[in-house]
């Protein structure tokens, strides 16, 4: 399908962050845009309001007509996120609609554009968002479409003037290897998405055919010790990378270190997303853009002004008594980074977090590693496992999780029992952490923290 050709874009899923950028940018060009999902969220509300129709039943007779004819001018975008039973991509498919992933659309718009690609089990989002933050800062200018909501621009799309276009690269059903960057990045490879790997050897395999795909005279960045070639980075005062930050120091809630790669220096660079493993972000997101030839100067500048991605170390709420962030981690990795950081801002606090499992399939693959990290909080309260995509498996539950950490401070809550213990105790730190349906309760929480 050539993309000039398109005038209606249907999306299965499209409340998905990743669906609703690509459907966002359709709009903007001026396309039809409609869709369906599951649950109405704040995010499909914003798209309702830029015009773009949505039902919330899974029905084919509330697709709008003008979509249900199956012709070349007519895109269906569907997740695999989406139950393969789904009335409505039955319906698409017995019309004989041609159905594209949404990786494979971010292929088809990537085309012809110079691509800059951000791939990793974590950091993508946050690295994606900081390169593309970076290039609209400076004035380079650029398209992006992002797994999160950026803080600056209130969206997860931008829209650029130039055919520089910045992607998430997503591992996940190994959807990465419809791109072909000139610029590409990876952030991390622990194993993650097992369900669809098998193991950990076919998901590095999956990362290096990816790396593969880069095009002639291309670059690639590489987080320092994974077995990929590449332009190594790192945060860790390793000086066998080739790009480094060093002198790295927590001043509050900001870090503040030096760039060096060899060539260029940049010193005292603020960064408001604390943590090393931001810090790494950002080291990888310079590289990039001293690659593209945008100052030194202005890389700084534009870093210094990056105010983050929601849901990644979201500062919900700072008062003198009482502390609330949120964040995205899902992953033992993930987690045990935002631990890190929260202890490094608040070392004198006691830390209560409240954590909601993501797949039953993780949790069973990773129980071991979710236990020790959850292990370290001071107070835990364990919501039940989030399905999402998946069906329950037996034996995998939040019970079966709660008896392998080894904590005394610890439950086993519903979201509303949740609400109500914190109501009642109002603790001095605390931490939401999750990718299911947690951030439902970041509002309430917030009010509750804010009258603490």
């Amino acid at each position: 399908m050539e993309l000039a050709t398109i005038k209606r874009v249907y999306f299965v899923g499209i409340g998905g962050i990743g669906m609703s950028a690509i459907a966002r940018y359709f709009s903007k060009r001026g396309l039809l845009v409609a869709g369906y999902d599951r649950t109405k969220t704040l995010l499909t509300s914003t798209l309702e309001d830029e015009q773009i129709e949505i039902s919330y039943a899974d029905n084919w007779e509330t697709i709008p007509s003008p979509f249900k004819e199956a012709d070349d001018q007519t895109l269906i975008v569907y997740t695999p996120a989406i139950p393969k039973s789904s009335a409505i991509l039955t319906y698409f498919q017995n019309q004989g609609h041609a159905l594209q992933k949404r990786s494979q659309v971010l292929g088809l718009i990537s085309q012809g554009m110079y691509c800059i690609a951000v791939a990793g089990t974590h950091g993508k989002t946050t690295t994606s968002g900081m390169i593309a933050h970076i290039l609209t800062a400076s004035g380079f200018g650029c398209t992006a479409f992002l797994g999160g909501i950026l803080t600056n621009y209130q969206s997860n799309v931008l829209y650029g003037k130039n055919d520089v276009v910045v992607v998430e690269a997503d591992e996940y059903d190994r959807s990465f290897l419809t791109l072909h960057p000139d610029v590409a990045v990876i952030t991390a490879m622990d194993a993650d998405h097992l369900d669809i790997y098998g193991d950990a050897g076919q998901l590095e395999e999956s990362f290096q055919l990816f790396a593969g795909q880069l095009k002639e005279e291309g670059k690639i960045f590489v987080r320092e010790g994974l077995p990929v070639g590449g332009i190594t980075y790192s945060a860790s005062g390793d000086h066998a990378a080739m790009l480094r930050a060093h002198n790295i120091k927590a001043e509050g809630a900001d870090f503040i270190f030096d760039f060096e790669d060899g060539y260029t220096r940049i010193s005292k660079i603020c960064l408001s997303m604390p943590g090393r493993h931001n810090v790494e972000n950002a080291v990888a997101a310079i590289g990039v853009a001293l690659s593209l030839g945008i100052s030194p100067s202005r890389i700084k500048k534009a870093l210094e002004s990056f105010k983050g991605v929601k849901r990644r170390f979201e500062k919900i709420v700072t008062t003198a008594s009482h502390i609330y962030i949120d964040d995205y981690a899902h992953h033992p990795e993930e987690l045990k980074a935002c631990f890190e950081a929260v202890r490094t801002m608040y070392p004198e606090k006691k830390l209560t977090v409240i954590f909601q499992p993501h797949l039953f399939s993780r949790t069973k693959d990773f129980a071991v590693e979710f236990a020790e990290v959850l292990s370290k909080v001071d107070e835990l309260i364990l919501l039940e496992i989030y399905p999402a995509r998946e069906m329950p498996m037996e034996g995998v539950s939040g019970q079966w999780l709660m008896d392998q950490i080894r904590l005394e401070n610890k439950c086993l809550l519903t979201k509303e029992e949740a609400l109500e213990k914190i109501d009642r105790q109002r603790p001095s730190l605390l931490l939401t952490v999750g990718a299911g349906d947690i951030d439902t309760l970041v509002a309430p929480l917030k009010k509750i923290m804010s009258h603490a």
